[in-house]
């Protein structure tokens, strides 16, 4: 197969499939990436391409009054999870990463390591959530304590940290801060040891109670994120600090809530205007 045949599957995931922008793209870059680096046979132009058109979203955002009705029914941990992305910007595999010693009480603030494009940026940590924390680590102490008596105790961790420093898998300071209810093996010794729980842990208990909250918006957990920017926006922060805390290398990525705040919070309809008139 050729070029011809190429850009007729790549039209048929246009047209047909009626993938995203980033889809098709994907295949395009990893078949040409065959043809010239495993085949040494370049495909040559494709005039006929029906590239697929990026749309740009604007990002769903909760009121603050629904941001209240969907936490006060969330419980224990998924509720804990959620406070934390909400309050600290947090995308949900930042928040379940996140590791005991990252989180700095007497600085108030949470650092994020190795997040999104492998960069480490430093987040608030809410007041309100000091307490519910500690008494979090509280416990998760005592199971860590519990799995040392048991020979256990381990936490997997990054790069070539465990071979540098051969303690600090069972230091309780590495350990997760949201750890695993299950262990697992780890590593070359199989050695069980316990993980981050889940990305849904908090993912199902929040899809549930927006109902029981009576939101309507196709809302997912990575909301609280979009609505930390936008109401730290709307509260007089300035753009160039939520782009530090949410950890965008563009300041146009962050600008996109200025577009939200905008047209939703800050303009008055002309009917409204009418009416009072």
């Amino acid at each position: 197969m050729g070029a011809a045949e190429v850009e007729a599957f790549l039209n048929y995931l246009a047209v047909s499939r009626k993938v995203a922008a980033s889809t098709q793209t994907q295949a395009l870059n990893a078949i040409v990436f065959l043809y010239d680096s495993v085949m040494a046979q370049p495909l040559g132009t494709m005039s006929g391409l029906k590239r697929v058109q990026a749309r740009h979203r604007v990002p769903v955002v909760l009121t603050t009054e629904e941001v209240k009705r969907v936490l006060v029914q969330m419980q224990g941990t998924p509720r804990l999870l959620a406070e934390v992305m909400y309050g600290a910007g947090l995308r949900v595999n930042e928040c379940v990463t996140l590791r005991v010693k990252d989180i700095d009480f007497g600085a108030k603030m949470i650092t994020v390591r190795a997040g999104k494009g492998g960069k480490d940026r430093s987040t608030v940590l809410p007041d309100q959530l000091h307490k519910p924390l500690q008494q979090h680590l509280l416990r998760v102490a005592a199971l860590h304590k519990e799995d040392l008596s048991k020979g256990g105790g381990l936490v997997p961790l990054p790069n070539a940290i465990d071979r540098k420093y051969p303690s600090a898998s069972t230091s309780f300071a590495w350990q997760f801060a949201f750890p695993s209810a299950v262990l697992r093996p780890w590593g070359e010794s199989g050695r069980l040891a316990r993980r981050h729980t889940s990305d849904s842990s908090v993912q199902r208990p929040f899809r549930k109670v927006l109902q029981l909250a009576g939101i309507h918006k196709h809302a997912s957990v990575h909301t609280l994120r979009h609505s930390f920017a936008t109401h730290l926006l709307s509260s007089g922060t300035d753009i160039r600090t939520i782009q530090l805390l949410l950890g965008h290398r563009s300041l146009q990525t962050t600008m996109i809530y200025t577009h939200v705040l905008e047209v939703t919070w800050k303009v008055t309809s002309p009917l409204d205007r009418l009416q009072s008139d």
